[in-house]
């Protein structure tokens, strides 16, 4: 039986790529696009919105809503979906701080 490792990563690292596989599908990004300029919306919208079936779509966010980047509520036969500000706070702050690290002290290439 195999054995995930990557409890032996630091929680934030852990935390960014978790957001990084649930935005890694342009549909998802589309999805959040959406969500950020309507402020709320209602699945189905979201679907006309996107050259996607409806089913594909309720994939996708159910991807987004598990990694805690949307919020979602089912009332009857309508979903509506927001997005989750604090996550994407986070979001932000770990990729700022990812992105930092990356550069370094060093501003010379080494290739």
């Amino acid at each position: 039986m195999a054995f995930s490792k990557a409890d032996q990563f630091k929680s934030s690292d852990q935390t960014l790529a978790d957001l990084g596989r649930a935005l890694s599908h342009p549909a998802r990004i589309a999805i959040l696009k959406t969500l950020a300029a309507r402020n709320e919306c209602v699945c189905g919208e979201i679907v006309e919105a996107l050259p996607l079936a409806q089913s594909t779509v309720s994939q996708h966010l159910k991807a987004l809503r598990e990694a805690g980047l949307i919020k979602g509520e089912i009332e009857g036969p309508k979903s509506c979906y927001c997005i989750n500000r604090q996550a994407i706070t986070e979001l932000e702050t770990l990729l700022a701080e990812f992105v930092k690290s990356l550069r370094g002290n060093n501003s010379q290439d080494c290739c």
